[in-house]
C-alpha cells in the first residue's frame, strides 16, 4: 500500500531571493538533484533560487538543521537570506527571542529585530586561500589577478573571501555598466576555483555604502545574495574602502551589514516575507523509508 503524502512548502524571499522551504521535522524527506531541479524550474515546478529542507536538529545547541541546494541541483553550505527566513520561522513557532540554526557551515545564531526583519550572526570570515579555497597559494587573497578570456571584460583585481562559501568581488565604476549574466559563468568556472565560487561586482558609493550584483554559484543572477553582501561588507572595509558597518543595495533591496570589531563576526540584517503556501505532489519528493 502506497503511504506517501504529499509535502506541504512554504515559498518565501528575503529581498526577492525566494526559497522553497520544507519542513522534514515531523515527516523526513528524500531529496536528489533531479528532484531539486524539478522543483526549482519556474516553468514546470514551483521556481525559487534555492530549496531549503529544516530537519531535526542534529545536537542540542541547535533549533534546527538547515539544508540548502541551489536550483541547479547542488548542494550548498550557506546562504544568509534563507537563514533569516527560517530564523523568523522558528522565532515565530517557538516565541524564543534567539534561535540558532544549525548548516554545513556552522551554527548561525538568530534575532528579530523588528517585525518582518531578521538578523543573523554569520560567523567570521575566512580570507586564506586554502580556506577559500583556491587551486594554488595566493599570498594576499585582497588584490587578485585572474587570467581570464576574451568573454570577460577588464575588470582588474579581484577580492577572495569565504563567508561559509566561496566569493570573488571586483570593484567598478558602475555595477549596471556589465552584463554580468555573460561571463558570470565564465568565472563562477575559473579553474583557481575547484568548488566554484560566486561572483560579485560592487561600486563603493561612500564608506557606508555599497552597490552590489551578485552572479550565484549554482543559481545564476539573483535579486539578492546575503553571504555575497556579507562578503563585499568585510573584502570593503579590509581593502580600506568602507568602514564596518555598511549598507549593501541589491537589486532586491538594502541588507544592513556589521563586521563586529569585538570578536570579527559579520552581522547581517534584512527583510523578509511570506509569499504562500502549498504542497507537492508525493512522486516529486519522496518521504524517507515510504512504502512503494
Amino acid at each position: 500500500m502506497n503511504k506517501a503524502r504529499p509535502i506541504p512548502f512554504r515559498k518565501m524571499n528575503g529581498l526577492g531571493n525566494d526559497f522553497v522551504v520544507l519542513d522534514a521535522r515531523a515527516h523526513p524527506v528524500a531529496l536528489d538533484s533531479a528532484a531539486v531541479r524539478a522543483i526549482a524550474d519556474r516553468e514546470t515546478g514551483v521556481g525559487c533560487d534555492q530549496l531549503i529542507v529544516v530537519a531535526p536538529p542534529t545536537s542540542g545547541d541547535m533549533d534546527a538543521f538547515m539544508a540548502i541546494w541551489n536550483n541547479d541541483g547542488s548542494e550548498v553550505d550557506a546562504c544568509g537570506n534563507a537563514t533569516r527566513c527560517v530564523a523568523d520561522l522558528l522565532i515565530s513557532e517557538t516565541g524564543k527571542p534567539e534561535v540558532v540554526i544549525g548548516t554545513n557551515a556552522g551554527l548561525l545564531r538568530c534575532t528579530r529585530p523588528g517585525e518582518g526583519l531578521a538578523t543573523v550572526d554569520m560567523g567570521t570570515p575566512r580570507f586564506r586561500w586554502d580556506e577559500i579555497p583556491l587551486a594554488r597559494p595566493v599570498e594576499d587573497t585582497r588584490a587578485v589577478v585572474l587570467d581570464t578570456g576574451p568573454e570577460v571584460p577588464e575588470l582588474g583585481p579581484a577580492s577572495l573571501v569565504n563567508v561559509g562559501n566561496p566569493h570573488c568581488i571586483f570593484w567598478v565604476g558602475d555595477v549596471a555598466a556589465y552584463d554580468l549574466a555573460r561571463f558570470g559563468p565564465v568565472l563562477e568556472h575559473h579553474p583557481i576555483f575547484p568548488e566554484r565560487a560566486n561572483i560579485s561586482l560592487a561600486h563603493v558609493a561612500d564608506e557606508g555604502h555599497i552597490v552590489l550584483s551578485v552572479w550565484e554559484r549554482g543559481a545564476g543572477l539573483t535579486r539578492a545574495c546575503g553571504t555575497a553582501a556579507c562578503a563585499v561588507a568585510v573584502a570593503a572595509a579590509r581593502n580600506g574602502l568602507a568602514g564596518r558597518k555598511v549598507r549593501v543595495t541589491l537589486p532586491g533591496g538594502d541588507l544592513s551589514l556589521d563586521w563586529r570589531e569585538s570578536d570579527g563576526h559579520i552581522l547581517m540584517t534584512g527583510p523578509l516575507s511570506y509569499d504562500y503556501e502549498g504542497t507537492l505532489p508525493a512522486s516529486t519528493v519522496e518521504p524517507a523509508g515510504t512504502d512503494a
